[in-house]
């Protein structure tokens, strides 16, 4: 058998499909189901079983004689042939002769007529059979139209578990190519298993499955699509993680608040398909990013990358515009403001529509009058031109002096509410006229104040580009305390790392330990190499 044009991804896959179609095994009959295929065979009435007083029993055969059976595609064509079957075995001295189909076999017999009834047999084909036919016995096949026209395949993808690429989907181009002389789909996704949280296989008999219904009470059914989506990495088995289940459902949450918060502010749906015009660098980045966005989307599925598109998704949604374009815009929401935001959120619910159908579908109409449902809307097209860089390297910028700031004032137990002044050394000019332009922002995500002069005393410094940000500490934190405090946490932190260090280079610890007792030591000894990194660099900035 040849694929023709059907594409398997991923394509490790082709070296099985291909083993099995080369060294195929006659099929087993074995699961079925109530609306399959009924079995195309009738059984008739048995010979020996003739009224021997009534027909002649030098022609009616031996109880050792087989049970008629009659294989046809239709009732017509097996009556047809039970009819010719007894006719030639049974002298019927002038009567008239009929078949006809009953619930059981049996034979009538008067004077005049003799007429035998054949029964169909009840059971069913194997599950894989049936739906063998599925692609095109749901489109009105055989009876409507013709059985062997090619190209009735409303679709071209189909997505399958890799457990039945031979059960199932090699099948279907068996029978696609049978009846209808064409493959029932072009392309054909294997994707990976539901297993239990620790890897294994659900069985219902180890008590470790999992009920999607239960999940989606506690959850929702949009965070947990989402969850299987963001997990399905092109073949890899999915770890059920109930914990990354709930992080998708604060996500929707999220979602939800920052919809909440456009409401409030007056900011609705958008009356465009394209980007509304922006004059500030913070729409220019947004704009700019939901771009970039969609195009990663459209790539990683064209690619089948369910995961890297669910992720995309997720990470421009959450950090882009949620963490920081609604903080950036708070105080300054103009018109245009309210232009583009509006149209970043309705270019968010379309993307993430697929993925959470519920939520999306919901807010697509609370945000504006909608005639027409989400469902059904247009899908963004990335237009290249709505691109400014010098606007993205602003607030990127703007984005990375902030974080700084509040790492360090975070690192070195800053109060919350002090505001500090801010120095600045080395500045270009590029920087300067940022910092002109964006100092009302940084003011208020950073708590901090541009001031004149060399900062004096103890202080944090921090460094983006090529400038030097300068944090005077004194009064507002104990330096020697600190610096103490530091130095005993980062010692802390070594000793813990190195130990764990040894433990993981020791091959009896490797080789004997449970396999989630070494990956829990490899991630703490992570997360202690992360902290002492992080507590050296606090220690640095104090000078």
């Amino acid at each position: 058998m040849q694929t023709g044009a059907i594409r398997l991804v991923p394509k490790t896959w082709e070296k099985t499909f291909f083993n099995w179609m080369e060294n195929i095994q006659p099929w087993c009959v074995s699961r079925q189901l109530w609306w399959g295929h009924q079995i195309p065979a009738w059984f008739g009435y048995p010979l020996w079983a003739v009224d021997f007083a009534k027909l002649n029993p030098e022609q009616v055969g031996s109880p050792a004689s087989p049970l008629p059976t009659f294989v046809a595609e239709s009732e017509v064509e097996a009556i047809s042939q039970a009819e010719a079957f007894y006719r030639q075995h049974w002298d019927l001295e002038g009567k008239e002769f009929n078949v006809v189909v009953g619930s059981e076999a049996g034979i009538n017999v008067n004077a005049a007529s003799v007429t035998v009834s054949i029964r169909r047999d009840p059971d069913v084909l194997d599950t894989w059979f049936s739906s063998a036919l599925w692609p095109f016995a749901t489109l009105g096949w055989p009876e409507n139209g013709d059985p062997k026209l090619a190209g009735r395949y409303p679709n071209d993808v189909l997505i399958s578990g890799f457990d039945i690429l031979f059960f199932w989907d090699a099948r279907m181009m068996m029978q696609g190519l049978h009846f209808m002389h064409d493959v029932p789909f072009r392309t054909l996704y294997l994707h990976g298993l539901v297993r239990a949280a620790d890897g294994s296989k659900m069985s219902k008999s180890k008590g470790n499955t999992v009920d999607p219904l239960g999940l989606i009470d506690r959850y929702g059914a949009d965070a947990l699509r989402f969850f299987m989506a963001a997990m399905e990495s092109q073949g890899r088995d999915i770890k059920m993680d109930e914990k990354r289940v709930e992080g998708y459902r604060n996500f929707a949450t999220k979602l939800w608040n920052a919809c909440r918060f456009a409401q409030a502010n007056g900011i609705g749906g958008s009356t465009t398909l394209e980007p509304p015009h922006a004059s500030h660098a913070v729409n220019q980045w947004i704009v700019a990013e939901t771009v970039r966005t969609v195009q990663a989307v459209d790539l990683a599925l064209g690619e089948y990358r369910f995961d890297a598109a669910a992720n995309a998704i997720y990470q421009f949604v959450w950090s882009r515009f949620c963490d920081w374009y609604l903080e950036l815009i708070k105080g300054q929401i103009d018109d245009e403001t309210k232009a583009v935001a509006g149209w970043v959120l309705d270019q968010i619910l379309v993307l993430l529509h697929p993925f959470m159908p519920f939520i999306t579908e919901e807010l697509w109409h609370g945000l504006a009058p909608r005639d027409h449902d989400l469902i059904v809307g247009h899908w963004p097209m990335p237009d290249a031109r709505a691109l400014d860089p010098e606007a993205e390297k602003e607030i990127d910028w703007l984005i990375r002096l902030v974080s700084e700031i509040r790492a360090a004032r975070t690192e070195l137990n800053v109060p919350p509410g002090a505001r500090l002044p801010l120095h600045v050394r080395d500045a270009g000019e590029g920087t300067n006229g940022r910092l002109a332009r964006q100092q009302t922002v940084l003011a208020r995500l950073a708590r901090v104040d541009l001031a004149e002069g060399e900062a004096t005393g103890g202080a944090a410094q921090v460094v983006v580009d090529e400038a030097t940000f300068v944090l005077p500490l004194a009064g507002v934190i104990d330096l020697d305390a600190e610096r103490t405090r530091l130095t005993k946490a980062i010692a802390a932190a070594e000793k813990e790392r190195d130990a764990l260090g040894g433990r993981l280079s020791n091959p009896s610890f490797v080789e004997r330990a449970k396999p989630e007792a070494v990956e829990k030591a490899k991630a703490d000894h992570a997360d202690k190499m992360a902290e002492a990194a992080r507590l050296h660099a606090a220690l640095g900035r104090l000078g």
